[in-house]
């Protein structure tokens, strides 16, 4: 299947790091997310409910996203990863990019994150 609906750019605020100030003050961080679904049906009933609402998608990841502290991306990552499986069931496949433009990192660089892809596990 190569049918795809893709969010880019979700800014959030959230408190995920291994240093104390992050945890504390929290940064800016920006998701992407390509969801592989089978649109075969929704493109042509014109009906929502064959397919999934994106408003409820960045609802789900943002809340994911937020909703706790973590010191690895990959684990704030895997917790969207999770939470769009357990809300979607349309959904095969998710890609999860996570970027940490302000990393503490002491050089200049312009993103740093991590992009993880998960298939919906087995029943």
């Amino acid at each position: 299947m190569s049918d795809t609906i893709f969010i880019t750019g979700l800014v959030t605020h959230a408190r995920h790091g291994v240093m104390e100030h992050e945890t504390k003050v929290g940064q800016r961080f920006v998701i992407d997310l390509e969801l592989s679904i089978d649109l075969s049906e929704s493109s042509h009933s014109d009906r929502l409910s064959d397919t999934v609402s994106y408003a409820s998608v960045v609802e789900t990841a943002t809340a994911a996203f937020t909703n706790a502290n973590y010191k690895l991306l990959e684990r704030a990552a895997g917790a969207v990863s999770d939470a769009i499986f357990a809300a979607f069931p349309r959904v095969h496949a998710v890609k999860v990019t996570v970027h940490k433009p302000h990393a503490p990192i002491a050089e200049i660089f312009e993103d740093v994150g991590v992009v993880l892809m998960r298939k919906r596990p087995s029943s």
